[in-house]
Parts: C-alpha cells; structure tokens; sequence
C-alpha cells in the first residue's frame, strides 16, 4: 500500500483512485456547458457540433501531453514544473502565476453565480449574503483535508456526469423516434437554413469561444502530488477524460441542435433546459438549475484547491512568498487557501464597487489567459518528452499520440485561435486584457529577479 503522506513534500497522498477519476471529470463538465453553449448554437447554427469537436480535440491532445508528464514525473504544482523544468525559471512563473490568477477569478465568478441560483428559490435572503456563505463554506472544506475536497468533488463530479448521461439518453431516445408520444428525427440539423447556416466564419470563432468552456480538466495533474497512487491514478483518470470530453461535449450539443431550432433564440438561450422542456420532462428547469447549480459549487471548490496548490508550489520554489508554502499538521497549505479566498471576496467586491472597469477586466482577461497556460504546456511536453527519451526512457509509460508531429499541430492550432481573436469583435478584449495581464507578470518577474530573489528547489 502506497503511504498516506509524502515525506519529501509534506502532504498527505489520501485521494483515492474514485477521487481523481471525478476530479477530472468534474473540471471538465462545468456551468459553461449548460449556459454558455448556447451562445455558440446561436451563431454557428447546427455546425456548433464541429466547432465543440475542434476545441474539444485540442483540449484531448493537451490532456495527453500533460498525461505523458504526470505520469513520468508526478510533481507539487503539477505542469508548473514541468514547464519551469522544461522551458526554464520565466516559462514556471508566468504557468503558475497566470494559472493562479484564472482560478481565484473563477471562485470570484461562482460564487456570484451560485448567489443568482439560490436567490431564484430563497428570494429573501440577499445575494451577497449566498455568496459570502459559499465562499466560507468551500474554503472551510478545503482547510480541512486534501480528502475532504476530493470526497465534496466526487459527489459533485458524480451528479455533474449522471445528469449528462441521463441526457444523452433521454436525447438518443428521442431522435431515434423512441421517447413515449414524439416522432423525434434530427430534421432542425438542416432545416432552418442548412447545416451550416452562417457559413465557417461562425464556426471557427465558435471554436475559439468553446475554448474556455473545456479548461479545468487539467486539475488531476494538480493533484497528482496528492493521489495515494499517483502514476496509475492519473494515467486512468487521463484516459477516462479523453473519450468521455468528446462524448459529454459533443454528444449533448449535437443533441441540442438535432431536437432544437437552433434559430429560436429564446429556447437557445438557455438550450439543455428547452431540449428537457421539448421531452415534457417534469419540473425541466428546476431539475436543470439544480445541475447547474452542482455544477457551479464543483468549479468554486476545485478553484480554491487549484489555487492553493499551484500557489504552494510558486512559493516552494522562490516564485511566491515563502509563507504560502507553509503546510499545517494535516499537509493543508492554510495561507495558500486563504490567499485564494481573500483575493476572491475583493474580486466579488469589484463586481459591486466597479463593475464596468476592474471586474471587466477581470472577467475579459481570465479565459485568454487559460489558453496562454496550454500553449506553454504544449510547448514543454514538446522538450520534455526529448529529455525523457535521451535520460529516462523508462518514465515513458503513457505517450502523447504522433509525437512531435501531433504537439506540434496543437501548439499552431491553439496559436491561431489567440491570433483569431484579434479578428473576432467579442473577443478582441479578452485578448487585449489577456496580453496586459501577461505584461504584468513578466514586469513582476523582472523585480523579483532585480531584488535578487533566489530560486531554491523544492523540498
């Protein structure tokens, strides 16, 4: 049996093989699936299903390439280090300081959200009362134990899965002329305008769009530190993303747009509930808002743990103040947890004081910012897996597919998705914040590095 902690770093290897299958699953099903996909039906029209596929390829790939270096070198901070260890000291800082700065915007955002969903059912209570709850509540979750945030995620990513499975079906059902009373059929494929409606301009853009919707699966390489069986843990629960992303993603939208007029702009809007409401299922939008509801509590409690964790990992080597590298009797980095808190309850305050300003930015700046982390992702796995081949071929028991000629695609394709956005009206801020936002830490690295700040390994 594995030990329950890991003398070497401090914390405690007590999430269990269950655990880190959901946890993977869990940051990959999240709110923007049931909401924001709508948003893409309504531009690309039917074709939304090839613009989630393209993304959710690319995504698949990252998730290899990041597979490969979990396994062959499980580490605290996870792609932090294999990006500071393959790309050098600035790559590691800019991974992990951008990849903490998506996640504490995150918790920030879900908090909110989740405050809108319980003030529809509990109109009485304020929503900053819901949201300063939440808050308080997953960050007493994730100072507990490492195993109190992975049991919360399981049940979370648990109820996330068996509500897309059960839409699956009911949708199959459908469309193959077998759900009780309805002929079904995929007639709204093509007929409002074709498949294809607007043309391929709106479906690459789409896929740009959708490229925010996918980013969370990357956690289990986070918490790969903390798995009882870190190896075999991460290559299953790898492999269990790869097929399911694909399924869950572009399986359900293909659905959508096969039961929906995709022209309806009022059904798209809010597209799982409509296709529900189409089947006559009982309570549809309540049933649905309480998915997304699970779906919103599982992203606030992986950000406080995503956070926490790569901010540890910053401090353990030089990149971060050392305090936040400090672990309490039971392996939790309590001043990494709080550092996320405290910067999400400012951040939920600007979305009062300053709405138009300081949380726009916050919120147009997070999503380019997640593409930046899987590029520079890509990029080391490329160097990486060199150094392995030449140094350590045995480490190599879960490859990237078509190496270097697959990871090379990715890292162009995901290049020109930051270069469309230039191009796409919507997208053209998240893209300029994002470059700020990138300028910021490289002015940080610089004075760290001018103040003579001295990178130590991690213990």
């Amino acid at each position: 049996m594995e030990p329950l902690s890991d003398p070497a770093s401090g914390l405690r290897r007590t999430l269990q093989r269950r655990h880190m299958q959901m946890i993977a699953l869990g940051g990959v099903i999240g709110a923007g699936l049931f909401v924001g996909s709508g948003v893409v039906v309504s531009s690309a029209g039917p074709a939304a299903v090839i613009s989630f596929a393209l993304t959710g390829t690319l995504v698949v790939l990252v998730m290899r390439m990041l597979g490969e270096m979990a396994v062959a070198h499980p580490a605290v901070g996870g792609f932090y280090e294999y990006n500071r260890l393959a790309l050098g000291e600035l790559a590691g800082f800019l991974t992990g300081w951008m990849y903490w700065y998506f996640w504490v915007i995150v918790v920030a955002l879900e908090a909110v959200a989740g405050a809108k969903l319980l003030g529809v059912w509990m109109p009485q209570v304020a929503p900053w009362q819901f949201t300063l709850g939440l808050m308080t509540l997953f960050t007493i979750v994730n100072l507990l134990s490492v195993r109190s945030y992975g049991e919360a995620e399981f049940w979370f990513a648990s109820i996330k899965v068996a509500a897309i499975v059960l839409f699956l079906c009911a949708g199959v059902l459908f469309v193959t002329g077998l759900w009780p009373g309805m002929a079904g059929g995929v007639g709204h494929l093509t007929a409002h305008g074709g498949f294809m409606p607007n043309g391929i301009v709106p479906v690459l853009t789409g896929a740009v769009a959708a490229t925010g919707f996918y980013f969370g699966a990357e956690i289990v390489t986070v918490a790969a530190a903390e798995s009882a069986e870190p190896e075999r843990a991460v290559a299953e629960a790898m492999q269990s993303v790869i097929w399911r992303v694909l399924t869950f993603y572009v399986g359900s939208i293909f659905l959508v747009v096969a039961i929906l007029p995709w022209n309806d702009a009022t059904r798209i809007e809010r597209p799982y509930v409509s296709v529900l409401e189409t089947l006559h299922v009982p309570a549809a939008a309540t049933l649905m808002s309480a998915v997304i509801l699970t779906a919103v509590l599982s992203a606030l409690n992986s950000g406080l743990f995503a956070s926490s964790r790569m901010l540890m990992a910053l401090a353990r080597r030089g990149d971060a103040p050392r305090v936040f590298a400090v672990l309490d009797s039971r392996g939790v980095p309590v001043a990494a947890i709080l550092a996320g808190t405290t910067f999400g309850y400012v951040t939920v305050i600007m979305s009062y004081v300053s709405p138009d300003k300081v949380f726009a930015f916050l919120v147009n700046s997070y999503g380019t910012v997640a593409i930046f982390v899987y590029v520079l992702i890509a990029i080391a796995q490329l160097r990486l897996r060199r150094q392995l081949e030449r140094d350590a071929p045995e480490r190599l028991r879960l490859k990237m597919w078509g190496f270097p000629h697959l990871t090379r695609v990715t890292i162009v394709a995901m290049l020109a998705i930051v270069a469309a956005m230039a191009f796409i009206p919507d997208q053209r801020a998240p893209l300029l914040f994002g470059l700020v936002s990138v300028a910021v830490l490289l002015a940080a690295y610089a004075l760290r590095r001018a103040a003579g700040e001295r990178v130590v390994p991690a213990p």
